[in-house]
């Protein structure tokens, strides 16, 4: 593992949003959802697909707090453009456990 510094942290934009909307994505190579994400009044709502099928229902994740990358640029999956990047861990069977928050922030704050 490489070392970084502050302002190399500082250049990725992670931002917590709530889940708005969740889709299926029957196209997707690997079992997949499509999301749209609240990151408030300043970034509005994003798009994504998270292949996270395994461990969450749509109803597990509308209205969940979720942690995002939202300053990479748009990148086409298949035929959906996603618009930032969902965080997560992959358990002991790599499967995405979502990053969450143990209290409430609003929509748009940024990880420090």
């Amino acid at each position: 593992m490489s070392t970084i510094t502050f302002d190399d942290f500082m250049k990725v934009d992670i931002r917590i949003g709530t889940v708005v909307e969740v889709s299926e994505f029957p196209e997707a190579r690997k079992p997949a959802y499509k999301l749209k994400i609240d990151f408030g009044d300043d970034i509005g709502i994003r798009k994504t697909s998270a292949q996270i099928t395994v461990l969450y229902t749509p109803e597990d994740l509308m209205g969940r707090k979720v942690a995002a990358v939202v300053n990479f640029p748009p990148r086409q999956i298949g035929p959906f453009m996603s618009e930032v990047l969902t965080l997560g861990f992959a358990d002991e069977d790599g499967n995405v456990v979502l990053v969450g928050i143990d209290k409430d922030a609003p929509d748009g704050s940024r990880l420090h």
